[in-house]
């Protein structure tokens, strides 16, 4: 479960849109029980998919993983062309500045950050499920630790992100954040793309 944890947390942590958006939230203090529980409930499905092995079938369909490729590309870098936008044009983030019924745009927008995010897919149904596959008997051990690690992380980032909130006050703290944000989704996305 420990090797587990420490691989899942190490994937999970890195900045990325999901993770962006959980902190934004958390600054905003709004939604945040909602989006921290999306984001660790989904990877508990993606993880458990990938430990049962659902990773090597896809794998045996590569017209599958070329349209995923595609689709999953142009959207990482649709997401990052709007995170580039935002760092061009940065604004403090304060919890006063939620609009009202703001709610159902932040769980829409944190499902389509997790389900439409190949990212999250080669994270956890493809690379935790083949780390896991090499633990054989333990490999449902391993995917536990995964998903306590998910758990454990959305958890500490939504409701930790008010003791930045000083720090996210400032409008040139988003820029760095959403520049790279911005880099790393249009990367990826573009080698998505490519290697489809």
């Amino acid at each position: 479960a420990a090797a587990g944890f420490g691989t899942g947390l190490s994937l999970i942590v890195a900045i990325g849109a999901q993770n962006a958006l959980v902190l934004r939230q958390g600054v905003r203090r709004e939604a945040v029980l909602a989006v921290v529980a999306i984001c660790a409930l989904s990877d508990a499905v993606l993880i458990t998919l990938g430990v049962a092995g659902v990773g090597a079938v896809v794998v045996a369909w590569p017209s599958a993983l070329t349209v995923v490729s595609l689709l999953g590309g142009v959207f990482l870098i649709g997401y990052g062309l709007l995170a580039a936008r935002r760092a061009f044009r940065p604004s403090a983030l304060l919890p006063q500045d939620a609009p009202s019924g703001a709610t159902r745009g932040a769980v829409l927008a944190c499902l389509a950050m997790t389900w439409l995010n190949p990212h999250v897919y080669l994270d956890t149904v493809f690379l935790l499920g083949s780390v896991a596959a090499d633990r054989g008997p333990l490999r449902w051990t391993f995917g536990l630790g995964a998903v306590l690690a998910s758990v454990c992380w959305f958890t500490a980032l939504g409701f930790g992100a008010r003791l930045l909130s000083g720090v996210l006050s400032r409008p040139s703290s988003w820029r760095v954040l959403d520049g790279l944000v911005a880099a790393m989704m249009i990367g990826l996305g573009v080698r998505l793309a490519l290697t489809a």
